[in-house]
């Protein structure tokens, strides 16, 4: 007779999750990427036509594109850091709140960029994405209150406390209303998937 298995370890487990989580990121960065290269060889940048056009009823299929376009590679390359490393510290945490809060940046910020965006401009990047990831980690430490939301918060501030000046329109050609959206989009995805105060749930990072 054999004894059952026992269960995964919390650590696995947790292992496991990350793991997954780490091909969402690098699937949604390889798409980029993809896109670039496809955009700049075959298409002579010609794609970013399907970015944003504010208050356009063809622009609104820009909300779904926006993200995965980028004016060239110097573009893309700046935007890669930031997505990894603030991607990364979310999904340190949980990979539902990574997928929610980009979903919810998308479509915040895009909106917000096709209602108050500049007449005749297209807007594209990812940088409303890392604003939104930005927003998300300092504001889900408000509205949890835990040690691993402040610390998380701590660390996305000393890293990119700068980029809070994006969301003012201070620098020509920049989508300083992606930005700013972004940074909404992210801070209600917090809001939606903050813990009750008397909540048992333990954050992902606890089965380490």
């Amino acid at each position: 007779m054999t004894a059952p298995l026992d269960p995964q370890p919390p650590k696995s487990a947790a292992l496991e999750r990350w793991g997954t989580g780490v091909q969402s990121l690098l699937i949604l960065l390889g798409t980029m990427w993809a896109i670039a290269l496809i955009n700049g060889l075959l298409f002579s940048n010609r794609l970013i036509f399907y970015g944003i056009h504010p208050r356009t009823i063809s622009g609104l299929w820009g909300i779904l594109f926006a993200p995965f376009l980028h004016l060239n590679l110097a573009h893309l390359v700046a935007n890669t850091v930031p997505f990894v490393v603030l991607g990364g510290l979310i999904l340190l945490r949980s990979v539902r709140d990574f997928w929610v809060t980009t979903i919810v940046t998308i479509l915040v910020s895009g909106l917000g960029v096709w209602l108050f965006g500049a007449t005749r401009s297209v807007h594209v990047g990812a940088s409303g994405l890392v604003f939104g990831f930005f927003g998300f980690l300092l504001s889900r430490s408000l509205f949890d209150r835990s040690l691993s939301t402040l610390i998380f918060a701590v660390v996305a501030f000393f890293l990119y406390g700068s980029l809070i000046w994006g969301v003012l329109p201070l620098q020509d050609g920049v989508s300083w209303e992606g930005h700013l959206f972004g940074f909404v989009g992210g801070a209600i995805a917090a809001k939606l998937l903050a813990q009750p105060p008397a909540s048992s749930a333990r954050d992902d990072w606890s089965d380490w």
